[in-house]
């Protein structure tokens, strides 16, 4: 059974790590492999160059909508094909543990398990604007759990 009364502060917390994880993740790529680096590294793999800019965009607005519980259902689903994009073209060929030369898929997997987890409980509290009421509009919670 789910306790109603703690389950909006623990959406909250799930939601304020995976944003500060975008975040993080962004930043890497912005402040130490720099955007032009990760660009050239997006090439290497056969992608367009400038896609890289819009999944560095993508992981910034992504980080913060969820910090803030903007559109968290949103900001959550956006952030799941980026991941399932890096196991399938880095990571996923490096086996399965993330100390794995290359780094296996174990954390981008829980990763977007995770998201996908968040997707699902909404907001959470202390959301500056709620996603949407899902529960409530099918009548299995009010409006203060549901997010």
């Amino acid at each position: 059974m789910i306790d109603s009364r703690t389950a909006p502060y623990a959406a909250l917390v799930l939601r304020v790590t995976l944003g500060a994880l975008f975040l993080a993740h962004a930043s890497l790529k912005l402040f130490v492999f720099t955007p032009a680096g990760t660009a050239k590294f997006f090439g290497s793999l056969g992608f367009p160059p400038e896609l890289a800019y819009l999944i560095m965009t993508v992981e910034v607005l992504s980080g913060v909508a969820l910090i803030l519980g903007v559109w968290t259902r949103y900001a959550a689903l956006a952030g799941i094909p980026i991941l399932l994009g890096a196991i399938f073209t880095v990571h996923g060929a490096a086996g399965f543990f993330f100390t794995n030369p290359k780094g296996g898929w174990e954390f981008p997997a829980f990763w977007a398990i995770a998201l996908a987890a968040q997707a699902l409980l909404g907001d959470g509290a202390y959301a500056l604007r709620p996603s949407g009421d899902v529960a409530a509009a099918s009548g299995q919670l009010s409006g203060a759990h549901s997010r």
